[in-house]
C-alpha cells in the first residue's frame, strides 16, 4: 500500500470502530430503531447525490429489486441487532464479535455455495468460532439491563448481525456482481430507510434526546456510515478488495480504544484473548498468510 492508502485503511478503522462508542452513546435516548433510522436515512442523504454526481442512478433502477434485500439483510437488521446490543454491551466486546463477520461468511459460503475452505481455512473457521463460542460464555449474564435486555441477548444479538453480513455479503456476491459499489451502497442506505421509516416512528423516543444523542447520531450515519463507504470503496478500487478487507483486524482494537478513553470501558482479558483467537482465525479463514521478512 501506498502511505495515503494505509492512512485512509487506519481512518476507516477508526471510524468503524468509533461506530460502536456512538450507539452506545446514542441508542439509550433515542432507543434501537429510532437510532439506526436516523444511521441509514442520514447516510442516503449522503451517497445518493454523490451517485448523482457519477451519474449511476441507471444502475440502481436496473438492479433496485437486489439491492433492496441487501439493504435489509446487510444494513437494516444488523444495524438494529448491534443498536439492542449497545444496551448492555461495551464498545470493544461489540467489535471484537463483529470481527467475527469473515468467519460466518465463509461459512455460509460454504453451505450456500459449495465453496469448500481448504484445511488451513479450516483451521482458522473452527478457531475462530472457538474464540467467539469462548469470550460469549465468560460474558452471557442473565441479569436484565437497559430495556430489559440481558448481556446474554446482546451477545446473540451481535453473533445475528455478523450472520446477517455473511448473508449479505454472499448475497451481493451471486446477484449484483458487476454492479457499481456506489449503487449498491447508496441503494441499499435508502432501502433500509424505507424500510424503518414507520417503526421508527412508531418508536421514537417520548422526551427530547439532548444535543450529544443528535451529535452521536450525526457522527453514526455520516462519519460512520456515509463517509466510511466512500472511504472503503476508494481503498477497493485503489488497493484490491484483499487490502481493503483487513481493516477487519483494525475495528476491534479501535473499538477498545474509543470505549475506554470515552466512556472508561478497560478491556478485560478475556476480552483481549478472545479478541486475538478470533482475529487469527479470521486471518486464516480469509486466507491470509504470515510472512516474516
Amino acid at each position: 500500500m501506498k502511505r495515503r492508502d494505509l492512512a485512509e485503511l487506519l481512518g476507516l478503522g477508526a471510524i468503524w470502530g468509533a461506530s460502536f462508542l456512538f450507539m452506545r452513546l446514542g441508542a439509550v435516548e433515542f432507543g434501537a430503531v429510532a437510532l439506526v433510522f436516523l444511521r441509514v436515512a442520514g447516510a442516503a442523504m449522503l451517497l445518493l447525490p454523490l451517485l448523482a454526481l457519477q451519474g449511476q442512478w441507471p444502475a440502481l433502477r436496473a438492479h433496485w429489486r437486489p439491492i433492496a434485500l441487501v439493504g435489509v439483510v446487510n444494513s437494516a437488521l444488523p444495524f438494529l441487532c448491534f443498536a439492542v446490543a449497545a444496551y448492555v454491551l461495551s464498545a470493544g466486546l461489540m467489535g471484537v464479535f463483529n470481527a467475527t463477520a469473515p468467519i460466518w461468511t465463509a461459512l455460509i459460503a460454504w453451505a450456500w455455495l459449495g465453496e469448500r475452505p481448504a484445511a488451513l481455512r479450516s483451521l482458522g473457521l473452527a478457531l475462530g468460532l472457538a474464540g467467539a463460542i469462548g469470550l460469549a460464555w465468560s460474558r452471557a449474564e442473565v441479569k436484565a439491563g437497559i430495556a430489559g435486555v440481558t448481556p446474554a441477548v446482546g451477545i446473540a444479538a451481535c453473533i445475528a448481525a455478523t450472520v446477517l453480513y455473511g448473508i449479505g455479503a454472499n448475497y451481493s456476491r451471486r446477484r449484483l456482481a458487476g454492479v457499481p459499489p456506489m449503487a449498491t451502497a447508496a441503494g441499499s442506505q435508502l432501502s433500509a430507510t424505507l424500510v424503518l421509516a414507520v417503526p421508527a416512528w412508531w418508536a421514537w423516543p417520548a422526551a427530547a434526546p439532548t444535543a450529544a444523542a443528535w451529535g452521536s447520531a450525526a457522527a453514526l450515519s455520516l462519519v460512520c456510515t456515509g463517509l466510511a463507504y466512500i472511504l472503503y470503496f476508494r481503498l477497493i478500487a485503489h488497493t484490491g478488495a484483499t487490502n481493503a478487507m483487513t481493516v477487519t483486524f483494525l475495528i476491534p482494537p479501535f473499538a477498545m480504544a474509543w470505549g475506554w478513553l470515552v466512556l472508561g470501558e478497560r478491556p478485560a482479558p478475556d476480552m483481549l484473548a478472545g479478541a486475538a483467537v478470533i482475529l487469527v482465525g479470521t486471518a486464516l479463514a480469509v486466507g491470509m498468510r504470515f510472512r516474516s521478512r
